[in-house]
């Protein structure tokens, strides 16, 4: 990963020239690099904890989450054949609030959002024929990005830490294997809002975070999707005139400016533009492919265990899963900056590529899938999960 200390290119015109506070003001905007880590943890901080209490969880909670977990575990080992312990470290349960749920959210995912900031601070070199107000604009740009991307990413932060109920509502794995994040306000502010019997919501997040942790941590998700997420936010470029282009559509006299403010913040188009480079377009299907595959296979895990605890309860699964894909701030930040897309379309996609490979070669054949990166799907073998088979028999 590249470092997030990279000084501003030599060659950044200073709109600020001869203007000293003004100056001293960008110079600050951009002194942390081409992403400003204040401002996305200020972000990340105020959109997390919102108008809502964020109380540390009680005690008794974390104890009933402990005994649940217990008999989650176990099952969730024998049906994936994975350790809920990778890289041979014990996985602790860690129920937190919003906030600390935040804040470690942006740690952990740094490495993505500094090749995300360096990809997005690389300017073209000018030949000189810019007119004098388009040179400003552009300097002025690079100087706000590095504290607009910190806006930006915070806020998509936050508005996760919202809606989260553990760590892999993002399902890609994290550095950290040691503690399981969960946040019990929201599990059980879901739980009376679906009018469901709240030990059972936990027993089912507690099946899901534990499968998502093996399942997320195995090498071939490393190697496949994330590999894959990785080179989509190293692949994205700078669109000098997004940001100018959405605030100048802004009515400051309008009573809510301040809220289309904050909505423009948090929208990641406004610093890349909505149409993808032609890489990123390469790299795409195949990245929905594998995402597709690998999310699927933790919700056909995830209702095999279910079914053995609970008896079923496929009203919490159904409950969760159409909440999954309601779309909000959190949802765009995932598919424009990430790359990941969670619709319908591609979750019923993997859906069917999981049933097809049941009905062809059962659980055995299913357990191929996390064994190695050359195993997860093409987008012609997601559609075809006989071809997938038959790759794999021929291997």
């Amino acid at each position: 990963m590249a470092s997030d200390d990279l000084p501003e290119p030599p060659d950044t015109p200073n709109p600020f020239a001869g203007m000293p506070f003004f100056a001293d003001m960008a110079k600050a905007m951009s002194s942390q690099g081409p992403l400003n880590w204040d401002m996305a943890k200020q972000f990340a901080a105020l959109g997390a904890v919102g108008d809502s209490p964020d109380e540390t969880p009680d005690p008794q909670v974390r104890f009933a989450f402990a005994e649940l977990a217990t008999i989650a575990d176990m099952h969730v080992r024998d049906v994936t054949t994975l350790s809920t312990d990778p890289h041979n470290t014990r996985t602790e349960l860690h129920p937190t609030t919003r906030a600390l749920w935040a804040h470690r959210t942006l740690q952990d995912f740094r490495p993505l959002f500094t090749d995300l900031a360096n990809a997005l601070s690389q300017r073209p070199t000018s030949d000189g024929s810019q007119d004098p107000m388009s040179s400003m604009l552009s300097g002025l740009g690079a100087m706000m990005s590095p504290a607009l991307l910190g806006m930006s990413i915070g806020s998509m932060i936050g508005a996760m830490a919202q809606r989260a109920f553990g760590q892999y509502d993002l399902p890609l794995p994290r550095p950290d294997t040691s503690q399981l994040m969960l946040l019990p306000s929201s599990i059980e502010k879901f739980a009376v809002d679906w009018s469901l019997n709240t030990d059972d919501v936990r027993m089912w997040v507690l099946i899901h975070e534990l499968t998502s942790h093996a399942v997320l941590s195995t090498t071939a998700v490393d190697q496949g999707v994330t590999a894959l997420v990785r080179q989509h936010v190293a692949a994205f470029r700078p669109d000098a005139n997004a940001i100018f282009d959405k605030l100048s559509d802004l009515d400051i006299s309008d009573p809510s400016a301040m809220q289309n403010l904050q909505s423009v913040f948090a929208d990641p188009t406004v610093l890349m533009g909505a149409v993808r480079t032609p890489e990123q377009e390469r790299i795409a299907p195949l990245l929905d492919a594998h995402a597709s595959a690998v999310i699927s296979y933790i919700d056909h895990v995830v209702d095999i265990v279910t079914e053995r605890i609970l008896g079923g309860s496929t009203q919490i699964a159904e409950a969760a899963r159409r909440r999954r894909l309601e779309t909000g701030p959190d949802a765009v930040f995932v598919e424009h900056l990430l790359g990941l897309k969670l619709s319908r379309q591609q979750l019923q996609s993997g859906r069917a590529f999981i049933d097809g490979v049941m009905q062809r070669g059962g659980e055995d054949a299913l357990l191929m899938l996390t064994a190695d990166a050359a195993n997860l799907p093409t987008p012609n073998e997601l559609e075809a999960p006989g071809l997938w088979i038959a790759r794999l028999e021929l291997q």
